[in-house]
């Protein structure tokens, strides 16, 4: 019998292989590939061994490396599934329309998310929103989940003075944010459930959770009520390092409070700067219109050695969020000082000359190749008098430095192929690439959406995890519009599946 979700493989047979450094001698020519336990035993030509135990048919589609996602928001994607979607809205009263025929969610609030006001000719404001949407508490969270649009109504409930415009950037958007993802697990946990199998069925084996939270006893609950289709590694926020150090959590620690491996320690993530929507990326020239926006720097460069200091001294690694070009040098600058190990987040406008400093200190760069398609415009016009490289991602790799790959989910959806094609094509829609000069090749992004990033691939291997996935097109060559439509058959974490396609 087939072997269904849940099971463990044996045999992935007849199969083509592809990635990047292949050591295999086989090149377009049917395989099976034998497992073990949890790891690749053997791969030899397709019916040359016996198959003994489950078989998993591959029937001539392409075996690939199981892909991770190296940025996710878990808990805050996951509730998208019950907030407003708003991307589509063109100004502040359509917006506060859509809100205004919105449902009233069970705790009495309505929240949206996904608008781009830095699209939109108006700025929002409170008598906008509060005329369409009453005495109902009502929050629009930004697409870049920098900055909050809230109701009278919703500012009286977190306790602020209904004034101004309503719109709150940075920290206080943050604070609005935790407290909108702090729901009781009952309501969160299937929602996550489900986020989890649906990433399987793009081929997800596995993500970084960088949510707002204490996120070690989040995990062991799930894993311990059963959620076994992702690998995680979870982040720690600043207000929480003291704990982190206290109790001796190190990045690659396994989650304590299960026995399950899936979830393991990840980073300390330090928000330096702001973003390019929210018009607070730190930056060395000017925003238009106003020559003192340089945008801000939420964490000073001197108080950001300290964290990476103690972060580094108890063996946790790093993630910096750094966007505009002066957050990205500051990061770089404290990764130099202290010896800490790890990324910087976003990269997504750099100077010339810090470019090659990522590889010089072994310093990954977790970026979001989706993101460049939605800033397009944005940084065409707002970001127009920048003279550092925005999206660099052809010129990081051409550095030697390491690319992680990811979606910042929900900022863009959890789909790993739409960020190949976004870092290979430049393009969707139809549109011309923008920068293409910046295009990486099709192995690299592959490489780049495996757990060791660009420079330490994952490879299928005698010996390698069996964290695999099959699917209907050779992501090397794939078109823009096959690797967005990309058919995943099977995912398979540790040799047990995952994810099939009916």
């Amino acid at each position: 019998m087939t072997p269904g979700v849940g099971e463990r493989v044996s045999v992935v047979a007849g199969v083509r292989l592809t990635g990047s450094e292949r050591t295999d001698p086989f090149a377009d020519d049917l395989v099976d590939v034998h497992l073990a336990g949890d790891r690749i035993a053997d791969i030899a030509p397709a019916g040359a061994l016996p198959h003994r135990g489950a078989v998993l048919h591959g029937d001539g589609a392409w075996l690939i490396p199981g892909l991770w996602d190296h940025h996710v928001h878990v808990v805050q994607w996951a509730l998208a599934a019950q907030r407003v979607p708003l991307g589509g809205a063109t100004s502040p009263m359509h917006a506060a329309a859509l809100m205004r025929d919105a449902p009233v969610l069970p705790d009495g609030r309505r929240i949206g998310s996904g608008f781009r006001d830095a699209f939109w000719a108006d700025a929002p404001t409170l008598d906008v929103l509060d005329a369409a949407t009453g005495d109902v508490p009502t929050y629009l969270i930004n697409a870049d989940v920098h900055s909050v649009w809230l109701n009278s109504a919703a500012l009286r409930r977190e306790g602020l003075l209904p004034v101004g415009t309503g719109v709150l950037r940075e920290e206080p958007a943050f604070e609005i944010s935790r407290r909108l993802n702090d729901v009781v697990p009952a309501a969160s946990d299937p929602l996550v459930a489900r986020m989890a199998r649906d990433a399987a069925a793009r081929g997800i084996v596995g993500l970084v959770d960088l949510d707002m939270a204490w996120n070690e006893e989040a995990w062991a609950r799930r894993l311990n009520a059963g959620l076994d289709t992702l690998r995680v590694e979870f982040g720690i926020y600043p207000e929480h390092l003291d704990r982190a150090i206290a109790e001796g959590l190190r990045s690659g620690d396994v989650a304590r409070g299960t026995a399950s491996e899936l979830a393991r320690v990840g980073p300390l993530k330090v928000i330096t700067d702001g973003s390019l929507g929210t018009r607070t990326a730190a930056c060395s020239h000017p925003y238009p219109g106003d020559a003192q926006d340089r945008g801000l720097l939420t964490v000073d460069p001197s108080s950001l050695q300290e964290l990476l200091g103690r972060a580094t001294a108890a063996g946790l690694a790093v993630a910096v969020h750094a966007i505009g070009d002066v957050a990205n040098s500051h990061a770089l600058d404290a990764f130099a000082a202290t010896g800490a190990w790890g990324t910087i987040e976003h990269a997504q406008l750099v100077a010339h000359a810090d470019i090659p400093r990522f590889a010089r200190l072994g310093v990954g760069a977790s970026v979001q190749p989706e993101h460049a398609l939605d800033d397009r415009d944005l940084t065409d016009s707002i970001w127009a008098g920048q003279t550092a490289q925005p999206y660099p991602l052809r010129a990081l790799a051409d550095s030697g430095a390491n690319l992680l790959f990811g979606s910042d989910a929900p900022v863009a959806a959890l789909d790993p192929w739409a960020g190949m094609a976004a870092a290979v094509h430049r393009t969707r829609d139809g549109r011309e690439p923008w920068q293409a000069r910046e295009a990486v090749d099709g192995a690299t992004a592959l490489a780049a959406t495996t757990h060791g990033g660009s420079q330490d691939a994952a490879i299928i291997e005698p010996g390698a995890m069996a964290d695999l996935v099959l699917c209907e097109h050779d992501p090397l060559t794939a078109s823009e519009t096959l690797l967005r439509g990309q058919r995943v058959a099977a995912t398979l974490v540790g040799s047990r599946i995952t994810h099939r396609d009916s």
